[in-house]
């Protein structure tokens, strides 16, 4: 089962927030929190306030466990009935580098209650026009994304297994995108580390 675009943005957002709990250190910088997880999303859907991200909690999450660190990722998993795990990943590198724009993220999660499995979501860290496409390349293979705000999900439900498999054996996750400005990024993902993650993420959440 496939969750809406509107509740997979809020899913996508509040496991952000709950993974820059342990990626902003503990310092408990409110301030700089809000700003690290301040991303756009329709205005007219319900999303978590910057007050519910920066401290790491949402109405939909509990509080989001570290199980470990993989090369470049890292897994996570919240409690409760809307129990979500995740193997989470920030780009190595930003192009062009000049660009003002806010942190990105790869996200792969699992909901249990929900029989998703292995969802892979985007934070770009930019708006981007609704319904445009980018584009996710592994070695040769390429993946055509869909955006929302600045949320991106591969358009084809039923290439997200092949991407995994491509990016279990590749080593690095290159995606292409354009701003609702009209400027083209391209961020790269070092995948070392996968593996191991989404193997730790399944067994949490069987």
């Amino acid at each position: 089962m496939i969750a809406s675009a509107s509740r997979r943005a809020r899913i996508l957002l509040s496991v952000a927030a709950l993974a820059l709990t342990f990626t902003l250190g503990q310092a408990g910088d409110v301030e700089a929190k809000e700003k690290a997880v301040h991303v756009k999303t329709d205005s007219k859907k319900p999303a978590v306030g910057a007050k519910d991200a920066s401290s790491g909690k949402s109405p939909d999450q509990g509080k989001a466990t570290q199980l470990g660190t993989f090369g470049e990722w890292g897994a996570y998993a919240t409690q409760g009935k809307a129990k979500t795990c995740y193997a989470l990943a920030q780009p190595k590198s930003r192009e062009p580098a000049s660009a003002k724009r806010n942190p990105a993220y790869i996200f792969i999660s699992s909901r249990p209650a929900e029989n998703v499995k292995s969802e892979i979501s985007f934070i770009m860290g930019f708006p981007m026009k609704d319904g445009a496409e980018a584009e996710a390349e592994v070695g040769s293979a390429k993946f055509s994304l869909i955006a929302k705000g600045s949320n991106a999900w591969v358009k084809n439900p039923a290439e997200e297994g092949h991407l995994i498999e491509a990016m279990k054996k590749g080593s690095k996750l290159t995606v292409k995108a354009t701003s609702s400005k009209g400027a083209a990024t391209t961020d790269t993902y070092v995948l070392s580390g996968l593996g191991q993650a989404l193997d730790k993420v399944r067994k949490e959440c069987r």
